[in-house]
């Protein structure tokens, strides 16, 4: 009777380790297939991104992240989703994807290159001095980002670059808006536009307009040591260009060379000057 006990417990033992075994060897092969799954589905998103399919690609680069989101491979994959989208010009879906890379994984090391990406999206988005500025806004925003928290990359002296064109864009847009106002008759609005151009964006090729039409309106509206300031200021600059040469006539000064002080130090910033006429 013993013996047949002791038969029993040796069974019962064994059938436990036995089930022990085949749990463990059942949760090494999920975890290997769930890897290997993981590594399939990436594959497959750049085979469909090489062929030019970005959705599917995109599809396939998130079931990554869903498989294996502890992974190194899950931020690549969002990025590539982002890539992806961007490649074809799916500007907007390319954002989503950057903002939830930014939003998921901020401490990423690929993270400067979220930022230029998103940038980029924004200012491939930007339309002409008429349009909504919504756009240049978020360009500019996520590129001055980069200049000041990323100075030493690649992305930041592109970045220099394109945001003086966008210095440029909004200047075009404040004379646009300046003469919308001109051609009103809305005098007041127009010399405010023409000043914010002549304060904020002196480096651009609009300021030599902008310093005519303050010539312009001061004189229309009686003031001619206004508009004698301003036209001081465009000869000094500018004294070849054809805007101050419409100023000239405009004052009808006996003798050109008196709008002209030869004599200021010619280091001297064309804002630095501004200040010191307007004094």
């Amino acid at each position: 009777m013993k013996s047949l006990y002791y038969l029993l417990c040796i069974c019962l033992m064994l059938t436990l380790i036995s089930c022990a075994e085949n749990k463990e060897k059942v949760s090494v092969v999920k975890e290997n297939n769930l890897e290997m799954q993981m590594i399939e589905a990436y594959k497959e998103g750049l085979d469909e991104f090489n062929k030019g399919d970005i959705f599917f690609a995109a599809k396939k680069f998130n079931e990554v992240e869903l498989l294996y989101p502890q992974s190194i491979w899950a931020p690549r994959s969002n990025l590539m989703a982002a890539y992806a989208y961007y490649s074809q010009l799916y500007f907007n879906d390319a954002i989503y994807e950057l903002e939830r890379f930014l939003n998921k994984y901020n401490n990423h090391p690929d993270t400067d290159y979220a930022y230029y990406l998103l940038a980029i999206c924004h200012y491939n988005q930007i339309q002409d001095e008429k349009k909504d500025l919504g756009e240049i806004i978020k360009a500019r925003e996520y590129l001055n980002l980069l200049v000041k928290e990323y100075p030493d990359t690649e992305y930041a002296e592109d970045a220099k670059f394109k945001l003086e064109l966008i210095h440029e864009i909004l200047a075009s847009k404040e004379l646009y808006l300046a003469n919308y106002y001109l051609d009103r008759e809305k005098w007041i609005p127009a010399i405010n536009r023409y000043k914010k151009i002549v304060n904020e964006y002196d480096t651009t090729i609009f300021i030599e307009e902008a310093l005519y039409r303050l010539v312009e309106l001061n004189y229309k509206l009686g003031l001619e040591e206004e508009a004698r300031k301003y036209s001081v200021l465009l000869g000094y600059n500018y004294q070849s260009s054809q805007w101050y040469e419409l100023s000239y006539k405009i004052l009808n000064t006996k003798n050109r060379d008196v709008l002209i002080d030869k004599d200021i130090d010619n280091q001297k910033s064309l804002l630095k000057k501004f200040k010191d006429l307007l004094k």
